[in-house]
C-alpha cells in the first residue's frame, strides 16, 4: 500500500488505537498501516456501525455524566443535526452548542432524554420536529383510536 501523504510505502501491522471520534475510546488489536518515510498512518476499521453502536450502548449505561465529548458523538449518532437536536430537546442551538463545548453542562432529565433516544432507536416516521415544538401545557385525557395490525397495534385518525 502506498501513502497518500508522501508516496512512500506503508506497512502493516496490529495494534492498540485511540478512537479519533470520541476521546477516551481505544480500539484492540486493530489493523495499522503505517509509512517508514512519514509516520503516516491508517487504520483500517472493520464494521464502523456496529463499533458506534457498541459505543453508544456503553454510554448509555455509563454511571457517571455524559462529557462534551459523548454528547456530540450521541447527537450524530442519531443522525441530527445541531437544530434538529434542539428542536427535539426543546432548547436553542446555542444551548447545544454549549453543551457540546463543555460551556454548560447538559441538564440531568436532557442527558436521560438523550440516553433514552440512543436506547430505544426506534424511528417514528410520522411524528417530525414540528410536533414536538407545538406540545401545550394542560392535562385533558386525548382521544384516540386504535386499531390492531399483523404486528400490533395503530393509531388511526378519530
Amino acid at each position: 500500500m502506498k501513502c497518500v501523504a508522501c508516496g512512500g510505502s506503508m506497512k502493516k501491522t496490529r495494534g492498540d488505537y485511540a478512537y479519533a471520534s470520541l476521546p477516551g475510546v481505544t480500539l484492540r488489536d486493530v489493523e495499522i498501516w503505517r509509512c517508514a518515510a512519514c509516520g503516516e498512518e491508517e487504520v483500517q476499521i472493520p464494521r464502523i456501525e456496529a463499533l458506534n453502536q457498541a459505543i453508544a450502548s456503553g454510554l448509555v449505561r455509563k454511571h457517571g455524566r455524559l462529557s462534551p465529548p459523548e454528547v456530540r458523538f450521541l447527537r450524530k449518532l442519531l443522525g441530527w443535526s445541531g437544530v434538529d437536536f434542539a428542536k427535539h430537546f426543546g432548547v436553542t442551538p446555542e444551548t447545544v452548542s454549549r453543551w457540546e463545548s463543555g460551556k454548560k453542562q447538559m441538564g440531568p432529565v436532557a442527558e436521560r432524554l438523550l440516553r433514552l433516544c440512543i436506547a430505544t432507536q426506534a424511528p417514528v416516521e410520522d411524528y417530525g420536529v414540528d410536533d414536538l415544538q407545538s406540545v401545550e401545557e394542560g392535562d385533558e385525557p386525548s382521544a384516540m383510536t386504535l386499531k390492531t395490525t399483523r404486528t400490533g397495534w395503530k393509531a388511526v385518525a378519530a
